[in-house]
């Protein structure tokens, strides 16, 4: 096993406090860790398993995690961790194993799950090295996939997000980019408060039916077909395509960066509510903005998983889990909204302020300044 510390030309005076590079020339494990900011507490962070994920997505996930910890004003700093491979690969518990036993040393570091990692490989993790989050139930976790809290806090920051744009959410046209974990809860979670889900998209391509999809349908051509391309009635389209769909809401929940210059102008919604972790370039939002179209910040809006982390670390349950997600994220949806409206400033610029605040006053206080 190979453990190479990391020149990285991305810091600031906040971070990242490590990066590292590994590989077990065994399993052919390579892999990624980014410790950002630990001044709040040892880093919660999943770790993302796909076959392209570069070391500067691994460092932006990490930095939008201290910042979505301290936004959530939980006692944790934000950490990333990635392995180079494809998620439905034969020996994936032996690279996961693998890359747990790389990243043992790395102690103030939790690890999590996150896309192409459940909670079925977080417990290979806690079983290599003693720490890990969103555990199966069976190991005492609180499996965040499973009873899907970062759908329900995306679903209460949209909520509070569509009172600041006069948009009655019941009568809501919504495309949800992403039906995995996060994409599937988020859609359960909105069908209930009656919005109207219209488009939906995965890897294998994208549906529209203006009439509306059903949800429980949309599980089982998932399923059984491996992709919502073929659900039926419903227009199949490619991915690109459900940005211009003629909705309300868009949420994206996939990879980052699929809202960019390049489709920023197709957009016809009123509102975007960022599901994934940085799905939207930074010019991008600038854009929507000035369009005059509201945007949640993603770690904002989908901080509803690490707060669930953050209550099973404590030992708390799951039932104190959705409480406190639903109490934060509404709490911190409408302060940063009330500081778009009220201080004319980019919804990112207004997040990223309370949360950088927070993150430099504690490294004051422990000296790191």
């Amino acid at each position: 096993m190979r453990i190479q510390e990391g020149v990285f030309q991305y810091s600031d005076e906040i971070g990242p406090e490590k990066v590292l590079h590994v590989y077990d020339p065994k399993t052919g494990m390579k892999g990624i860790l980014v410790v950002d900011n630990v001044a709040r507490g040892p880093a919660i962070g999943g770790i993302r398993m796909l076959p392209d994920i570069t070391t500067e997505e691994v460092f932006r996930l990490a930095r939008a995690m201290t910042f979505k910890n301290a936004a959530a004003d939980i006692r944790h700093g934000g950490g990333k961790g990635g392995i180079i491979a494809d998620p439905n690969v034969e020996n994936k518990c032996e690279l996961i194993r693998a890359y747990a036993r790389a990243i043992a040393p790395i102690t103030d570091y939790i690890p999590g799950p996150d896309m192409g990692t459940d909670d079925r490989c977080m417990a290979i993790v806690y079983d290599e090295i003693g720490r890990a989050v969103s555990l199966p139930r069976e190991l005492g976790g609180i499996p965040v996939d499973e009873i899907g809290s970062t759908g329900w806090g995306v679903a209460f920051s949209t909520e509070v997000a569509c009172e600041y744009i006069q948009l009655d959410l019941s009568e809501a046209t919504v495309a949800l980019e992403g039906f995995g974990a996060v994409g599937k809860a988020t859609v359960r979670f909105l069908a209930e408060k009656g919005a109207k889900i219209v488009g939906v998209s995965d890897s294998g391509g994208a549906i529209y039916n203006p009439d509306g999809l059903n949800y429980d349908k949309l599980l089982r051509v998932k399923r059984t077909a491996r992709t919502v391309k073929n659900y039926e009635p419903g227009q199949a389209m490619e991915n690109v395509d459900l940005f211009r769909l003629p909705v309300d809401v868009i949420i994206p929940g996939a990879r980052p960066d699929t809202i960019s210059e390049k489709n920023v102008h197709d957009i016809k919604a009123k509102l975007i509510v960022e599901a994934a972790n940085i799905p939207a370039t930074l010019e991008a939002e600038r854009i929507l903005h000035d369009q005059g179209v509201l945007v949640v910040p993603d770690f904002i809006a989908n901080a509803g998983g690490v707060i669930t982390c953050a209550v099973e670390c404590r030992g708390g349950t799951e039932r104190e889990a959705f409480e406190v997600i639903k109490e934060k994220i509404i709490k911190n949806t409408k302060v940063v909204l009330d500081m778009v409206h009220d201080q004319k400033m980019l919804p990112r610029a207004a997040a990223e302020k309370i949360a950088k605040e927070r993150v430099l006053k504690a490294m004051e206080y422990r000296g790191m300044l």
